[in-house]
């Protein structure tokens, strides 16, 4: 939890200060993130390729909606 007196000393601070601080604070995030992606490693990412049900389903959606904007 962010103290309150944090805040105070952030609010306090110059315009440079606070876009230093910003750019510790978002450089420290992304670092953290780069943590979880390991080099030389697979990681499945999903594609609507050859995602037949997928694409059935949108098509009764998409029937469905225009069926229902022509009897309004």
């Amino acid at each position: 939890m962010v103290s309150s007196e944090l805040i105070l000393t952030l609010r306090g601070l110059s315009r440079a200060d606070k876009f230093y601080v910003m750019q510790v604070l978002v450089s420290e995030l992304a670092q953290s993130e780069m943590e979880t992606i390991v080099p030389d490693r697979s990681y499945p990412v999903w594609s609507p390729y050859n995602a037949v049900d997928a694409a059935e389903m949108m098509l009764k959606v998409l029937r469905a909606a225009k069926t229902q904007n022509h009897t309004s």
